[in-house]
C-alpha cells in the first residue's frame, strides 16, 4: 500500500531571485483561500521553515538528498502528507546546487518526489534573453521537469510582454505562470546565517498577507497547484534520524537555540520525552532530565545575557555533575566551551563543561556538508556510528583544548578532517548539526 502527496516545486537559477517571497505568498494566500497546503524545504535550512510554517499553520520538513537516507526521506514525506492536500516546496541555492562531491540538490528532490518545478527568474537585467536561460535549465536533466516559470522583478507591463512572448514562442510546453513587479513589500532583512529569524519579526503576519496579495495579483495560482503531481510513499518505518540521548531530554529552545530539525525531536519523542527550556529566560534544564540538547542557533548575538543567566549555566553545570548526557551543536557547542568572544571582541564567560574558546571578532566561513563517525561509544551509538550533517557559521576557534574528539569526519568529497568536536565523559559537542544516521547508524 501507498499513499501519494501532490507538490510542486518553487526553484531558481540562483539564490537570491526570490523563491522565499514566492514561496511565502503562495503558502499564505492558499491557506487564506481555505486549502490544505504544506511548505517544505529542500536542504539544512533551519530558518526558511520557521517562516513556510507561519505562513502555512502547519510544521514544514526538510527534504536533504544528501544527508537523509531513503528510509528517512520517505518518513518526511509521510510526516508532510499528514493533514495536508498539497505541498509547496521551495528549492535551494540554484537548482541544480548541492554538495561540493555531487547530490543534494533541488533537482535531486524533483527526481525523486517527481514533483514539478516552477522556476522563477530574476528578469530585472534580461528581457527576451530569459528565454534561453528557461531553455537551459528545463533540458539539462531528462529526470527533472521544468513545467512552469514565474519572472520576478520586472519593470513594466511592456518587459512582461516581452518575456512571455519569448517563452510562448520559444517553450510552448513551459507555462508562465505569472510576471512579479519590482516591489519592496517582498523583501526581508537578512542576516549572516540567512534571513533574520521568524521570531524576531515583529510585523512578519502583515508581511506574509501582503505578500499573498501581490502573489495572488501577480500569478496564476490555479494554473500552478494544477501542474502538482503526486510523490508516491510506501508505507514502511524508519529508525530515528539520530539515537535518543536518554528518556527525558532537555531541549533548549529559544531565539538563541533555535536552530532544531523537526524529524529529529519527532524521532526522539517516539522513546522519549522533551522537556522545553529557555536559556535566554534564565531557566534551568529540567532537573531530572537524563539528558540536555542544547542546538546551535545564535548565542553570539546574545552571549553577554547568557554569560550572566546564573540559573542556567548553574542547572546546567548541575546537571553535568549528576551524569546526565550533555550534547551541543554549534552554538550549543560554544555555549559549553569555556568563553566565546562576541564580535566587538568582547570575551563571554561561558559553561566551562569543555575547554573550548571561540570568537566571532575574526569572522571564518565553515560551510559544507559532513560525515562523521563516533570515536568512541556514547549516548549517540557504538563506536564506528556513521552520521551525516551539516557545518555552517562564522566563528573562529581560538582553542578546542586537549580533549578527545567526538568524531572522525570527511566533507562531501570525502577528504578527511580528522577530529571533529570534542568529548568530556557524558560531555560532548561538535560544529556539525547532525541530520540521520549513516548506513551503519
Amino acid at each position: 500500500m501507498s499513499i501519494s502527496l501532490p507538490g510542486v516545486i518553487i526553484a531558481a537559477p540562483a539564490s537570491g531571485s526570490g523563491k522565499s517571497t514566492v514561496t511565502l505568498g503562495l503558502l499564505r494566500h492558499l491557506r487564506a483561500a481555505g486549502a490544505s497546503v504544506v511548505g517544505a524545504k529542500v536542504g539544512p535550512d533551519y530558518i526558511d521553515p520557521a517562516f513556510h510554517a507561519a505562513a502555512s499553520g502547519k510544521m514544514c520538513r526538510n527534504l536533504d538528498g544528501w544527508a537523509m537516507g531513503p528510509a528517512t526521506l520517505a518518513a518526511t514525506g509521510r510526516d508532510l502528507e499528514q493533514g495536508a492536500s498539497l505541498a509547496i516546496c521551495e528549492g535551494v541555492m540554484g537548482l541544480f546546487d548541492g554538495a561540493a562531491g555531487g547530490g543534494g540538490s533541488t533537482a535531486d528532490i524533483a527526481a525523486l518526489t517527481g514533483w514539478p518545478v516552477v522556476l522563477v527568474i530574476d528578469a530585472r537585467a534580461q528581457a527576451a534573453s530569459a528565454a534561453a536561460t528557461l531553455r537551459g535549465f528545463a533540458s539539462h536533466r531528462d529526470d527533472v521537469r521544468v513545467a512552469g516559470v514565474i519572472f520576478n522583478r520586472v519593470a513594466s507591463a511592456a518587459h512582461g510582454a516581452i518575456l512571455r512572448e519569448a517563452c510562448a514562442t520559444a517553450l510552448p510546453h513551459i507555462v508562465v505562470l505569472g510576471v512579479l513587479p519590482c516591489d519592496a513589500r517582498l523583501t526581508l532583512p537578512e542576516r549572516h546565517l540567512g534571513l533574520v529569524p521568524a521570531g524576531e519579526h515583529g510585523n512578519l503576519d502583515a508581511f506574509l498577507v501582503g505578500a499573498a496579495a501581490i502573489v495572488a495579483e501577480h500569478i496564476d495560482i490555479a494554473a500552478l497547484t494544477a501542474l502538482a503531481q503526486p510523490w508516491e510513499l510506501p508505507e514502511s518505518t524508519a529508525k530515528a534520524p539520530l539515537p535518543a540521548l536518554g528518556g527525558r531530554i532537555a531541549v533548549a529552545m529559544d531565539g538563541a537555540f533555535a536552530f532544531h530539525y523537526p524529524a529529529v525531536l519527532d524521532g526522539w519523542r517516539c522513546s522519549a520525552e522533551i522537556v522545553p527550556f529557555s536559556p535566554l529566560a534564565d531557566e534551568a534544564p529540567d532537573p531530572t532530565a537524563d539528558a540536555v540538547y542544547l542546538p546551535g542557533g545564535y548565542p553570539e548575538l546574545h552571549a553577554g545575557r547568557l554569560a550572566g543567566n546564573g540559573v542556567f549555566l548553574g542547572g546546567l553545570r548541575a546537571s553535568a555533575a549528576r551524569g546526565a548526557a550533555i550534547y551541543g551543536e554549534c552554538g550549543g557547542y560554544m555555549v559549553l566551551g569555556a568563553g566565546l568572544t562576541d564580535a566587538s571582541g568582547v570575551r563571554h564567560a561561558m559553561a566551562g563543561l569543555l575547554d573550548l574558546e571561540t570568537s566571532f571578532a575574526e569572522r571564518r566561513l565553515h560551510l559544507g556538508y559532513r560525515k562523521v563517525c563516533l570515536v568512541e561509544a556514547g549516548p549517540l551509538g557504538m563506536v564506528g556510528s556513521v552520521f551525516r550533517g551539516h557545518e555552517f557559521h562564522y566563528s573562529t576557534i581560538l582553542d578546542e583544548g586537549g580533549g578527545h574528539p567526538l568524531f572522525y569526519g570527511e566533507d562531501s568529497k570525502g577528504r578527511e578532517l580528522g577530529g571533529v568536536g570534542r568529548r568530556h565523559g557524558a560531555i560532548m559537542g561538535s560544529f556539525v548539526h547532525l541530520i540521520d544516521r549513516g548506513a551503519n547508524g
